[in-house]
């Protein structure tokens, strides 16, 4: 339902058949290795549950022996958390591809979500990385998952005792920057799977270098800030109405990394600003910078009782430091540019502002350290 909840995230085993080249626990790689078993879970999970300090399970797994093996452990350990245990929390539950149709068809009865990691955006990429892997063994879980909750929907509007699959829904990730895939590729692959799959969510994953291997990117430092703005533009197809091509094109197929991505794509579409908040759509109002889902439908609401100014947009949630470029109030400009190099430096400034007021820190040394901070008097007390 869109809360975030404190999960319990266990690694079933790091025992795996595949030799993943970015993966630590690939069956090359020399490390201890460990494995539960579904008792231990349980006991893991119901003790921490009734202590209260989490609210559900996010069960995941290398592949031991098969995927068959792996996948009947897994709902093992789920179905007897329902059923002898009683645990009514929220479980997440990985599906191992290449498991038999009866044991996914299974476990998505005791778990609320399943998830199928697609790993990384493209076929090749999966070929020259995982080459124990199938991307059709990926793909086809999924779709037979989509399908199943479908049915599962309209069974439960005509007979209301029947048994939830995995009611809300299912979710992939993949690893970013492992492969030379662009973000107008990625963003493509998750839009489909969006349409196609019914997915709920599709999480993306910066590639930490964990060996040395030629295949792999040397990289000094993960790729944060692009899985950022990865986040970023997934919250753009999934609830404000873009789509990858608005976002991206061949031309320029990566995301800007000091930008946000609706930013960027005001920046690139001056022609439609600046947007009059009297009379635009919601829809309207969800491309404008600084303007996000509640502030829009608060504006929607509050125009109706009267007119609005700049002060009443910034009490309604508005990010004006954002907005003001791109939106008019009865005709008036907060302040007026009209030119995208101008918005970018003016917005760019801002950004780099935040960034060195977010990574200051107060000295270990307060009072020595408080008058470099405008704190006055080195002897002032610390007001909390």
């Amino acid at each position: 339902d869109g809360r975030c909840i404190s999960l319990l995230k266990i690694l079933y085993t790091n025992y795996c058949v595949h030799d993943c080249a970015y993966c630590v626990n690939r069956r090359s790689n020399d490390l201890p290795r460990a494995a539960f078993t579904p008792e231990e879970v349980r006991e893991l999970t119901v003790k921490f549950y009734r202590r209260n300090y989490i609210e559900g399970l996010f069960l995941s797994s290398g592949v031991l022996k098969s995927a068959d093996y792996t996948m009947e452990l897994l709902i093992r350990t789920v179905k007897d958390l329902r059923l002898k245990d009683n645990f009514n929390g929220y479980i997440h539950l990985k599906v191992i591809p290449g498991a038999d149709r009866r044991l996914v068809r299974e476990a998505g009865f005791y778990a609320d979500r399943l998830s199928v990691n697609i790993e990384l955006p493209s076929e090749w990429g999966l070929k020259l990385l995982a080459p124990g892997k199938d991307r059709e063994a990926i793909l086809q879980p999924m779709a037979y998952i989509n399908g199943r909750i479908v049915a599962n929907q309209e069974e439960r509007k005509k007979f209301k005792r029947a048994k939830a699959f995995s009611p809300a829904g299912q979710s992939t990730q993949l690893i970013v920057g492992a492969t030379p895939e662009s973000d107008l590729q990625i963003l493509r692959l998750s839009e489909g799977l969006y349409k196609k799959m019914g997915l709920k969510r599709v999480y993306y994953s910066a590639f930490i270098p964990v060996a040395k291997n030629p295949l792999l990117p040397a990289i000094d430092a993960p790729p944060l800030r692009r899985e950022h703005r990865l986040y970023q533009a997934d919250w753009l197809l999934r609830f404000y109405g873009f789509n990858a091509a608005e976002l991206l094109e061949e031309a320029a197929p990566f995301l800007d990394e000091d930008l946000d991505p609706k930013t960027v794509w005001a920046l690139r579409n001056l022609d439609f600003f600046p947007v009059e908040i009297h009379k635009a759509s919601y829809r309207m109002l969800l491309r404008v910078p600084g303007i996000g889902e509640q502030s829009a439908r608060r504006i929607i609401s509050a125009r109706r009782w009267g007119p609005l100014g700049f002060t009443e947009l910034a009490k309604l949630g508005v990010v004006m430091k954002r907005a003001r470029y791109f939106i008019t109030c009865r005709g008036s400009f907060l302040e007026k540019l009209d030119a995208e190099e101008k918005i970018r430096a003016r917005l760019l400034a801002g950004e780099k502002k935040r960034e060195s007021l977010a990574g200051r820190q107060l000295p270990l040394a307060f009072p020595a350290g408080l008058a470099s901070y405008g704190g006055g008097d080195g002897n002032a007390d610390l007001c909390l």
